[in-house]
């Protein structure tokens, strides 16, 4: 049974955390490179790219529309539970099954030790790493930067260590809430990222608060006025190059003020009962799913 999940052109925190999360909690030579089998871990990977013909156990996954709406229901799903309320109605499955974004099984695993000196951190979605000047505007904010294509021990040990989170980046807050770090969540500049969110937050009865966050550079501006998410194209040369400098620099100095004023914001957490609960739920689902193959075999 082989791991699926998404892979861009840079590592992510949250598609990576598959690689920490799995080998840690299934047993040893659960998974390997059979794709007759796939194993749909942690992130919005459920669409028809998958691979009709092999058979597909989902374990937390969600539905962004990212991909196409596949037809769960053609014999070739097992689905265990997913992220929450919305795609269990966008796959038309039993409501019950929405527990809640597997990295919550962070909080059964032993995690490395908080980093020192990280205070109040921003995570911005790796895209908006590229797109923007985020380090910059962390400087100017007297803010930690997480990077999200920075190792996932890197990250969760800053994500333990932090005062309060701003972020950009879905697993950010999904971690740091399993984690018990306060967050505020940073409505994504692109539009294509704000399903998700709601998704799992239903999934923990957050009321969820998605907070303005202004960008940092010409691209990102674009991006947010249009809805596109490239960063190709002509708006991307542009801000790249010497002319976009000073609307960069601009752009950059507001983003870091906007940051310093979110961090007065009132934090979220979800409620101690409710993390609880579908940590149990989602560690039942998993040991399930593990003595019915144990039981095959």
């Amino acid at each position: 049974m082989k791991l699926v999940f998404f892979r861009g052109k840079v590592p992510n925190f949250g598609d990576e955390l598959n690689l920490h999360v799995w080998p840690a909690l299934l047993p040893r030579d659960f998974l390997d490179e059979d794709e007759s089998e796939l194993f749909v871990g942690i992130g919005s990977i459920i669409g028809t790219q998958l691979d009709p013909k092999a058979r597909k156990f989902v374990m937390g996954s969600g539905y962004a529309g990212y991909m196409g709406l596949p037809d769960v229901h053609d014999g070739s799903w097992d689905i265990r539970f997913v992220r929450g309320p919305q795609t269990a109605k966008k796959l038309d499955i039993a409501p019950e099954l929405a527990i809640c974004d597997s990295a919550v099984l962070l909080r059964a695993m032993e995690l490395p030790a908080p980093a020192a000196g990280i205070g109040i951190a921003f995570m911005p979605h790796y895209e908006s790493l590229e797109r923007g000047n985020w380090a910059e505007a962390c400087r100017l904010a007297g803010m930690t930067l997480i990077d999200a294509t920075e190792p996932v021990d890197k990250v969760l040990s800053q994500l333990r260590g932090a005062k309060l989170l701003i972020t950009e980046a879905m697993h950010g807050a999904i971690v740091a809430d399993a984690l018990r770090t306060p967050w505020i969540a940073a409505k994504p500049i692109y539009g294509g990222h704000h399903m998700k969110w709601l998704d799992w937050a239903g999934a923990l009865d957050i009321d969820l608060r998605m907070n303005l966050l202004k960008p940092t550079s010409v691209l990102e501006y674009y991006i947010g006025r249009t809805g596109r998410g490239g960063g190709q194209g002509k708006v991307g040369k542009l801000s790249r190059s010497p002319l976009a400098r000073l609307p960069n620099s601009i752009l950059t100095q507001a983003a870091a003020r906007h940051l310093q004023e979110m961090a007065k914001l009132e934090p979220q957490l979800s409620a101690d009962s409710k993390i609880a609960r579908a940590t149990e739920r989602a560690q039942d689902a998993v040991a399930s799913f593990v003595q019915s193959r144990v039981s095959v075999s």
